[in-house]
C-alpha cells in the first residue's frame, strides 16, 4: 500500500485573530496553491504560529475568510479540517511503540487495525524508519522522532499538512539533513505544505514560497530568490540573510537593472527601480571584498575584528558608510585586526530596497 495524496489550495481573506485588545494576525490574506511549499517566516509573535494554527482549526479567526480547497473553513473545527499537523514538540505518545504512534490516527477514525498497520508501514518505509515499528519513543534519536511525527501526519492522507517549527530541536547538522528529507517527502507526494520558522536558511532551503511576517502582517511574499534580491523594505533585507543597511544613490535606472553610487563605487545590480535618487541599499556580508592597503580606493575602510569561522573569516570593519560586516572563503590569507583596506563590492550580493 503506498500513501496518496490530494493537495488542495488555502486561501486567507483578510483574516484577523485578536486576543482581546491584542492583535496576532492583522487583516492577513494570501494564497497558496496546490502542491506547494510555503514557509511563513519571521521572528518570535510576528502572528507565524497564530496563522498556522488559523489553517488547523486550532483557533479560530476573529474576522475574514479561510478556505482549504472549495470549503469554507473558517468556522469548521479542527476535526472536520482535512488537516495533519508536525509540532515541534513532535508529540509522540511515551506509551505507544513507533508503529502504534503513526497508526493512532487512523485506529480513532474507524480504520481496521490491519489496514492501520499496513498504512503505517508504508508512511515508515516514506520516511525511512522500517525496521523501528517496535521501538518506544524514548529509545528514539530527535532525528528518529521527528520522522515518527512526520509519517504519523502523513498516514492520515491530509489535503493539507501542516510544519510548526519542526527542527528547532535538532542539531545544526542534523537540522540540514532532515529539512532535505521533509523537501524530498513532499515533493515525491505533492503536498499542499505550510512551514513555519524563525531560521532564514530554513526557509530559503525548503520553500517554493516564503510569507515574510512582521507585527502581524504581510511585509513581502515571494520566492526565495525574488524576497533576496528585491527586498521590500530593510526588515525583509536584514530578516532575509545577513545584510549591511546603507545609503547610495540611483544615478540610473529602468528596466532589470539600475546603475547605483555607494560612497565612491558605481556599479549596475538587479533592480526593479524606475525611478532615479536616493536610495537605501543591501549589501550582502558576502558581496564585500578586502584587499589590502587602500589608499587611492574608491572606497576604504580599516578591519576592527576578524573571526576565524573554518570555512570562512568574519570581518568588522569600518568605513565612510558606516560599520560593514563581510565574510571571506579566502581563510589562508586573513587580514589582520587594525589594518587598512580597499573596498570592492560583487554586484550580485547588493540589492536596492523597495521599489
Amino acid at each position: 500500500m503506498t500513501i496518496g495524496t490530494k493537495a488542495a489550495s488555502v486561501h486567507f481573506d483578510n483574516v484577523t485573530k485578536s486576543y482581546g485588545a491584542v492583535v496576532a494576525v492583522d487583516r492577513v490574506s494570501f494564497e497558496i496553491e496546490p502542491g506547494q511549499l510555503v514557509t511563513l517566516l519571521g521572528p518570535s509573535g510576528c502572528g507565524k504560529t497564530t496563522t498556522l494554527r488559523l489553517i488547523a482549526g486550532l483557533e479560530m479567526a476573529t474576522s475574514g475568510a479561510i478556505r482549504i480547497g472549495d470549503t469554507d473553513v473558517t468556522r469548521l473545527p479542527v476535526t472536520q479540517r482535512d488537516v495533519s499537523m508536525v509540532f515541534q514538540s513532535y508529540a509522540l505518545f511515551p506509551h505507544m511503540n513507533v508503529g502504534e504512534n503513526v497508526a493512532y490516527g487512523l485506529t480513532v477514525s474507524g480504520v481496521k487495525k490491519a489496514a492501520a498497520r499496513e498504512r503505517a508501514q508504508s508512511a515508515l518505509d516514506l520516511v525511512g524508519m522500517s525496521g523501528l515499528e517496535g521501538r518506544m519513543p524514548s529509545a528514539l534519536s530527535g532525528g528518529q522522532q521527528q520522522r515518527v511525527a512526520v509519517a504519523r501526519a502523513l498516514v492520515l492522507e491530509p489535503q493539507v499538512l501542516l510544519f510548526d517549527e519542526p527542527l528547532s530541536n535538532l542539531d545544526a547538522k542534523l537540522r540540514r539533513r532532515v529539512r532535505e528529507e521533509v523537501r524530498d517527502i513532499q515533493q515525491k507526494l505533492g503536498l499542499t505544505t505550510v512551514y513555519v520558522t524563525h531560521d532564514q536558511e530554513e526557509a530559503l532551503a525548503v520553500s517554493d514560497r516564503i510569507v515574510v511576517m512582521n507585527n502581524a502582517v504581510i511585509a513581502q511574499e515571494g520566492t526565495p530568490r525574488e524576497l533576496y534580491e528585491y527586498p521590500a523594505d530593510t526588515f525583509v533585507a536584514d530578516f532575509i540573510g545577513d545584510a549591511n543597511i546603507v545609503e547610495g544613490t540611483v544615478v540610473e535606472a529602468g528596466g532589470d537593472n539600475a546603475k547605483v553610487r555607494i560612497g565612491g563605487i558605481e556599479l549596475v545590480v538587479s533592480s526593479r527601480r524606475s525611478d532615479n535618487g536616493p536610495a537605501k541599499v543591501a549589501i550582502r556580508p558576502e558581496a564585500i571584498r578586502l584587499s589590502a592597503g587602500g589608499n587611492g580606493a574608491p572606497l576604504r575602510g580599516t578591519v576592527r575584528k576578524a573571526t576565524y569561522l573554518g570555512s570562512h573569516i568574519e570581518y568588522t570593519l569600518e568605513t565612510e558608510l558606516g560599520p560593514l560586516f563581510a565574510t571571506d572563503p579566502h581563510v589562508d590569507a586573513p587580514v589582520a585586526p587594525d589594518s587598512d583596506v580597499a573596498i570592492e563590492l560583487a554586484p550580485r550580493g547588493v540589492n536596492l530596497i523597495g521599489k
